[in-house]
This record gives C-alpha cells, sequence and structure tokens, in this order.
C-alpha cells in the first residue's frame, strides 16, 4: 500500500505566469537549505527560532570591497564604521579590524567604541546631542568632534578655555544638493548663510580651530551623482572658508547613505536595476573631488582626506534572520496569512522595506498572494503585506534577508524577549555573539519596592 500524501487545501488562483507583479517573485522553487554552509535545521535545533545569522566571511568582504573602490581612485580615504546601523560588538570588532574607525552619535556609541579598544583619536562624534561632559570626554581623549549647532558651538568653547587647549573641530553642513531632501534639521545651513557665519566664529575662537567639513545627504541614496553634487558644494564652500577665515581644511566628510539590496515599499522596479555599485558610489565621489580640488594641488595647497561613513552597504547582506511559522489561516478576503516567530519588534526596517523571504523547503502548491504577520498583539505587526508564495504550514523555517542594517540597534522589547544572535565565522565555527533574552536578563535593571513584595488580591 503506497504512503499517503500529505493533504493539501484546494485553492482558486488567477494564473499569472510570465507576467511581473507587487507581490514579489513566486518562490515555488526557490528555497535555501543553509547559511555560510551550515544547515538551518541545525542552527534551529542548537539556536532555537527566531534567529540572527551574521557572516563573518560577508561582512569583511563587503568592507574590503568598499575600501579597494575607495583607495584605487582617491587618497587619503578614512572609513568610518557607522554605529547606529549595527553595534552589535562582534560586527563592530570585525570592521576595526579591517581598518575602520568608529562613527559614533552618542555618549552610548561612544563608550562602546572605546570598550572595545578604540581610541579616543580614531573616533567621529555626530549628532545633535552631546552633553558638557560628554565634549569634555572627547576633548581630553582627542576624538574628531562634529559641530552640529551654535548652541554645541559656544558648549565645546568653552569646555577647550577650562581644558586649556585649542581643539580641532568639524562642522556639520546641509545644503540643497538638487537630488535629495535636505537634511536640514542637522548641521550648518549653507544657502542661508549659517554656516559661512559659524565658520567664522570659530575663526575668532582662540580655543577652536577649524579643520573638516562634514554633510550626510540622507539614507539609501540610489542616485551617484547626489554624491557628485554634495562634493562640489562642500568644495566650494571649503575655498570660501579658507579664503575668509584663514583656517585649513583638511578632511571632507561625506557621510554614509550607499543603498543595499533591498526593495523600497511602494517600488516595483527590481533592486538589480535600481542598485548602484560600491564602486559606482565611489565613482562619483572620487572623479568629482579630484576635479574640484585639481587647482587646490596646483597651488600646493593640502589634499583634503575623503571620510567615508559606511554602514547599510557593509552589512546589511550580512544577516539574515530565520523565523519559523507558528500559525496559517484564511482571512475574510480569501488572502492566505502565516503568522511567524518574528515580527517587527525584530524587523523594524519591515515598515519601509520588502525583505527576500525564501523557504528552507521546496513548497508544495500553488503561489498566492500572501500575508506575513509577526507575534506581536498589534495590527501593524506586518513582515510582508504581500509576498507570492506557495501555502505554508506550522514549523516552517523562512529566511529573511538582507537584514544587517538597523534591525539590532532599532529592535525593540515589546512582548515577546529577543533571540539568539549567532556569527558564522570564516573556519565556519559558530559563535553567539548576543545571547537570547529572558526573565532574568529583562528583571535585571528593574528594582520592586519592598511594600510591593508579595500580598496579592487576585480574588
Amino acid at each position: 500500500m503506497s504512503a499517503r500524501k500529505n493533504w493539501i487545501k484546494p485553492t482558486i488562483t488567477p494564473h499569472r505566469e510570465g507576467i511581473l507583479n507587487k507581490f514579489g517573485r513566486i518562490t515555488a522553487k526557490e528555497f535555501i537549505e543553509g547559511i555560510e554552509g551550515i544547515p538551518i535545521k541545525d542552527l534551529v535545533s542548537q539556536y532555537g527560532s527566531p534567529l540572527f545569522v551574521l557572516s563573518e566571511k560577508q561582512l569583511r568582504s563587503n568592507i574590503r570591497r568598499l575600501k579597494q573602490a575607495f583607495e584605487t581612485r582617491y587618497q587619503p580615504v578614512i572609513f568610518g564604521w557607522s554605529y547606529k546601523t549595527n553595534y552589535l560588538n562582534a560586527v563592530c570588532a570585525v570592521l576595526h579590524q579591517e581598518g575602520s574607525w568608529a562613527e559614533v552619535v552618542s555618549l552610548f556609541e561612544y563608550e562602546k567604541a572605546r570598550s572595545l579598544g578604540v581610541s579616543g583619536n580614531r573616533i567621529l562624534f555626530n549628532g545633535p546631542h552631546k552633553t558638557k561632559d560628554t565634549l569634555a570626554l572627547c576633548v581630553q581623549e582627542g576624538a574628531r568632534i562634529h559641530i552640529d549647532n551654535m548652541d554645541e558651538l559656544y558648549l565645546l568653547e568653552e569646555v577647550a578655555r577650562a581644558a586649556d587647549k585649542v581643539v580641532s573641530v568639524t562642522i556639520r553642513l546641509n545644503f540643497d544638493n538638487g537630488f535629495t531632501e535636505p537634511w536640514s534639521r542637522f548641521g550648518f545651513n549653507i544657502e542661508s548663510g549659517q554656516a559661512i557665519d559659524a565658520a567664522r566664529r570659530i575663526s575668532n575662537s582662540q580655543w577652536l580651530n577649524l579643520c573638516g567639513l562634514h554633510s550626510h545627504i540622507g539614507t539609501f541614496v540610489l542616485e551617484p551623482n547626489a554624491y557628485s553634487s554634495q562634493i562640489k558644494i562642500m568644495c566650494e564652500f571649503m575655498e570660501t572658508a579658507e579664503q575668509q577665515t584663514g583656517c585649513i581644511i583638511d578632511s571632507l566628510d561625506v557621510g554614509g547613505g550607499f543603498a543595499s539590496h533591498l526593495d523600497l515599499q511602494g517600488v516595483y522596479i527590481s533592486t538589480e536595476q535600481t542598485i548602484p555599485s560600491v564602486e559606482q558610489y565611489a565613482d562619483a565621489i572620487c572623479t568629482t573631488l579630484l576635479r574640484a580640488t585639481a587647482q587646490r594641488r596646483a597651488q600646493n595647497k593640502p589634499q583634503p582626506t575623503l571620510i567615508v561613513e559606511s554602514g547599510r552597504a557593509v552589512v546589511d547582506d550580512a544577516e539574515a534572520l530565520i523565523s519559523s511559522v507558528v500559525s496559517t489561516r484564511r482571512l475574510p478576503s480569501g488572502k492566505p496569512a502565516a503568522v511567524l516567530d518574528a515580527g517587527v519588534n525584530l524587523l523594524f526596517t519591515a515598515f519601509w522595506y520588502h525583505h527576500r523571504v525564501q523557504p528552507t523547503r521546496a513548497l508544495d502548491g500553488l503561489a498566492e498572494e500572501t500575508v506575513l504577520y509577526g507575534p506581536l498583539c498589534m495590527n501593524i505587526d506586518v513582515v510582508r503585506q504581500s509576498i507570492m508564495i506557495p501555502p505554508l504550514q506550522v514549523g516552517d523555517q523562512l529566511i529573511i534577508t538582507p537584514v544587517g542594517a538597523y534591525n539590532n540597534t532599532q529592535w525593540l522589547q515589546f512582548i515577546e524577549y529577543r533571540p539568539n544572535v549567532v556569527m558564522i565565522h570564516e573556519d565556519g565555527q559558530i559563535s553567539i555573539i548576543r545571547k537570547a533574552e529572558n526573565l532574568s536578563s529583562m528583571n535585571q535593571l528593574e528594582i520592586l519596592p519592598d511594600h510591593l513584595h508579595g500580598n496579592f488580591k487576585l480574588s
């Protein structure tokens, strides 16, 4: 007698063969059984589900490719790892081993970098919130301070005076580059005159020395020419500032913002057609910078150091999220849905991007437009609003990629514990780089007043 086959609920689905659609590609024959040669079932068996998995090999490959792209086009270049993108210690340590400085935007991130052994003079301190004590620490340890606003300028001058030390500083600029929305809430605006006023104010101070310019034109920037425009504007301001104040600008920090291979919600063109390579970004930046500083070199002025604050493009595709199906259902509309054990608590970027979702086995049945929900008790917990995928069963594992950027920093401790994060090393060994939370770790910072212990009236 032949073995009984699994029963599959019959469905009626309109044929879409050969037709592009906005729900994502049909994944009936696309599945992934392992990450870096490690079977998914073994990872889940040992470390649980959900589970974040990082590839050290991919991380090192990404930063090496970025460095090669820029260093073969321009010298000198400094790479600052953007801590806010992913500040897991193991991630930061890999990138520091590869030569990246630390780019931080808070005392927390600064202290994290110092605890990893990064010296103060290899830290770029950005951001709009720097307290007096934080600035004093940066001055003492020689961090590169990027001034964000006039109040911060005055406060830093006070700190420098108290330390009896002349502090070299960078000012953050904002301006209309013609391609991206100006981030006018950060830094000094060029068009209104704020930026040159700040440069003059610094030049009149006996405690501050203007030596660098910084701007960040956005995130997930898809047009390399936006960086060409940025460089032209920054170089024009550099010449103006030097002429009017007598300062010497020795560094230009172009920030980050390079896109990774993610699909933006509402955009139905594949990433293969829209995402520039790191070489394209590097070419736009370096070629323009060399042209804009040609006269400077002819006059024997120092060539400014180019600073690139790498983030999303370095780490995003180095990390995957394994999630398991915990239930399935049919919505009143007839559309199938599955509930996963990972939601927007772990995948905060799902609010803006369509992550690639792959099963770990060949799925049976016709692909249908399906909703993937997370486990949280709130309606907005949606991992994918629409994806074409064959019927899922409880216990099926799905691989969600890329997830390395901003998910381990923006994740929420809401309703569910946050899971293990593991790293697969280049030799195939696996390390837990962040332990899963439990009740003990969650209660560690809480203090229950004595009179609230026990005596509960639970009738």
